[in-house]
């Protein structure tokens, strides 16, 4: 992705049409499927409203827009942005490993938060580097793909993924599922 940012249609062709990773030019690719046990993203059946009360069907893709929530709680992580990330980047693996969220899990990082850790696909979590505003990529890649939920507290980004048939959770229903 260019450094400076640019246009977000210049890279949506990086974007894997089946699981939305974002893919390497140069790399192979073998498609992630989600799951068919109706529990993608660690939803289960007393889990499965969405904040408007509606009934929530089975998710495919988790995107994550880490700077709002690792922003949601006061832990210091102004003065680390890059280890602070990192970090979430850690918990939200473990979580996947020990079964709390199902994959695919899309973690969207921007600003000095992207010296933390680097653009990978490991284990059904991609970290994906904005190129420009964090949450024009979250809602591009939401725009992409037929069913997902964000994380974020951000109205105007929760707005933007609403219009385009996406779901919207909260920081606290994330942070709820990723291991201290």
């Amino acid at each position: 992705m260019p450094e400076d940012g640019g246009d977000l249609a210049c890279w949506l062709d990086r974007v894997c049409d089946e699981c939305g990773v974002f893919v390497d030019d140069e790399q192979a690719h073998t498609c992630r499927k989600p799951s068919t046990s109706g529990t993608e993203v660690g939803l289960d059946a007393g889990d499965r409203s969405t904040p408007s009360g509606d009934d929530h069907q089975a998710v495919a893709m988790l995107i994550v827009d880490v700077a709002n929530v690792i922003g949601s709680r006061p832990t210091g992580w102004w003065r680390d942005r890059a280890g602070a990330t990192r970090r979430f980047v850690e918990r939200a693996r473990a979580a996947v490993a020990d079964g709390e969220l199902d994959i695919p899990v899309t973690l969207v990082v921007e600003g000095q938060a992207r010296a933390g850790v680097d653009e990978s696909d490991i284990d059904g979590v991609a970290v994906v580097p904005a190129p420009g505003a964090g949450d024009d990529t979250i809602a591009a890649i939401a725009a992409a793909h037929d069913e997902v939920v964000v994380v974020t507290a951000d109205r105007g980004l929760a707005d933007r993924v609403r219009a385009v048939g996406g779901e919207v959770v909260g920081p606290t229903w994330l942070l709820d599922r990723l291991p201290d």
